[in-house]
């Protein structure tokens, strides 16, 4: 049995994953993190390895402890990964987007993917159907265009994420949400039809926090998998066992 740990800035993500398949998932914040741990490993005693994406975010006291409890691979822009890195400057490669691209590898090998995940921000990562990683792009997400209209503006209210259900906003709340979030779901498809337009048989995946909230209003075929980074990791994790 494997562990899969995301540590993101406020939240750390762990999963479960026994002969490939994720059996548990579990969030917790930060200063949690160590009582998750043991709860997982009291109830999953047969943990033997475990992958972390980022350790920036823990202690020294957190990532030795876990190191003492499992045989911890720590990813980084080293570690053996099941596709061909073709990025211009790869050690500036996002760890999330390696295990993102490495679940494309695994899940659609011979395909042309593109994976995209809405979370702070939004990334879009392509995988040829050679396997070769020819990278993408990275814009602000849903939260960030939010804050962002209402940081450097003097008098644009912050706003929480909603659905506008109208494209013409007919008042200051209504026209933010219009423009945050048909503005998100427009780039999107149009993304998503730029490179349909390039590649043939494109699959694509969402991901990310903002998932459930994008799946249903965009336009073109996807495949929505909010655990698509921690199969990710466990991936990476199995191809280093050989």
């Amino acid at each position: 049995m494997n562990l899969t740990i995301d540590v993101g800035n406020t939240l750390i993500k762990l999963g479960v994953f026994d002969s490939g398949k994720l059996k548990l998932k579990k969030t917790c914040i930060k200063k949690d993190f160590l009582h998750t741990l043991n709860e997982i490993s009291e109830a999953f005693p047969a943990i033997q390895k475990c992958i972390i994406s980022s350790v920036a975010n823990l202690s020294e006291h957190q990532l030795l402890k876990l190191q003492h409890q499992f045989d911890a691979l720590i990813l980084n822009h080293q570690t053996k990964v099941p596709f061909i890195n073709k990025y211009e400057t790869p050690q500036t490669l996002g760890i999330d987007r390696i295990a993102l691209v490495s679940a494309a590898a695994k899940e659609y090998a011979g395909k042309n993917v593109l994976v995209i995940d809405a979370g702070t921000c939004i990334t879009y990562d392509f995988l040829n159907s050679k396997n070769e990683y020819l990278g993408g792009a990275i814009s602000p997400g849903i939260s960030l265009r939010y804050k962002a209209l209402h940081t450097f503006t003097e008098k644009l209210p912050l706003l929480e994420t909603n659905n506008p259900n109208l494209y013409i906003g007919n008042n200051t709340t209504t026209s933010i949400h219009s423009g945050v979030v048909n503005g998100v779901l427009y780039e999107i498809d149009g993304y998503i039809s730029m490179y349909r337009k390039n590649y043939d048989n494109l699959t694509v995946i969402l991901t990310g926090g903002d998932v459930h909230f994008l799946r249903d209003s965009i336009k073109n075929d996807i495949f929505a998998n909010s655990n698509f980074l921690l199969e990710g990791l466990n991936h990476i994790l199995e191809y280093n066992k050989h």
